[in-house]
């Protein structure tokens, strides 16, 4: 599946409760405030919680006539054939249709993917130009990378997903040359110390180095992000009472300061598109041709 110009972003985990969702559709929103264009897809047709944010946020938007951008957006249909290999044909074939369809229109595309292993989410990860990976802050979740020993947090052996991603990465290396930047993300941080946390982060540390990856700070274990899921609404969408159906909070204050700072330990090629789309505005108003269209993608 060749593809070039828009910058792939895929947030994966095989353990279900790790926020994949939530921070794929918190990106997706922060980039489209900074201007860009951006499209989604949900490869999880189970679960759907990443569609269902959109509807919610669209829905709510709708009903109070808001005006807050939105993601082009595609969801595969949860596949009912008796056959396995015709079910991954299916959803091979709509996962295609869609990269096709917002390549070179989009600045970046999200790809949201589900808690286990498919056919679907092994090809997602190999078209990653950045692949998102966040880890709850807990043993239990650090071993979705890795088994460590239990007292000094050393990694023992690589775990299955740590393996499909070194596999995604070899083959996008074979294919056209590139890597994929893998950002592990620490997620629903405790407030308060413990040897616990400690052993998490020395764990994860450990474990970046071995598979080549990186370790970002992510985000505090907040009710907020709860209390927002309803509504389709983000930490980034203005702070006004009417908009986020109540009183804006410290909690959400923080937790919009702590997703910029995750949005730019992901270190996203953010200023170089931004150079690109000047020069094509400068260049248009050097002509008589039509602008280009740089406004935000939305609809289904």
């Amino acid at each position: 599946m060749n593809r070039t110009g828009t910058h792939v972003i895929v947030v994966g985990n095989e353990k279900g409760g790790s926020g994949k969702s939530t921070t794929a559709f918190h990106l997706a929103i922060y980039l489209l405030y900074l201007g860009f264009r951006v499209a989604s897809i949900d490869v999880d047709s189970r679960q759907q919680t990443f569609t269902n944010y959109v509807k919610n946020r669209r829905n709510w938007a709708q009903a109070r006539d808001l005006q807050v951008p939105h993601t082009t957006h595609y969801h595969l249909p949860l596949t009912r054939s008796d056959s396995i290999k015709e079910n991954q044909r299916l959803e091979f074939d709509l996962f295609r249709q869609a990269v096709i369809e917002v390549e070179g229109k989009a600045d970046f595309l999200i790809v949201d993917t589900p808690g286990f292993d498919t056919h679907l989410t092994r090809l997602a990860h190999s078209l990653a130009d950045t692949l998102i990976t966040p880890l709850n802050d807990s043993v239990i979740d650090l071993d979705v990378m890795a088994h460590v020993d239990p007292v000094t947090g050393e990694p023992r052996e690589m775990s299955h997903y740590a393996r499909l991603v070194q596999r995604a990465r070899t083959e996008r290396l074979s294919i056209d040359g590139q890597t994929i930047d893998w950002v592990l993300v620490r997620n629903r941080i405790s407030m308060l110390s413990s040897r616990n946390m400690r052993l998490v982060q020395s764990g994860l540390e450990k474990i970046a180095v071995r598979l080549g990856c990186r370790v970002a700070e992510g985000i505090a274990e907040r009710v907020i992000f709860r209390s927002l899921f309803p509504t389709g609404m983000t930490v980034f969408d203005p702070l006004d009472e009417d908009l986020l159906g109540g009183l804006p909070s410290m909690s959400h204050i923080s937790a919009r300061q702590e997703y910029r700072q995750l949005c730019d330990a992901l270190q996203l090629p953010i200023s170089e598109r931004a150079e690109a789309r000047r020069a094509a505005m400068a260049a248009w108003s050097k002509s008589e041709a039509e602008p280009p269209r740089f406004e935000h993608m939305a609809g289904e």
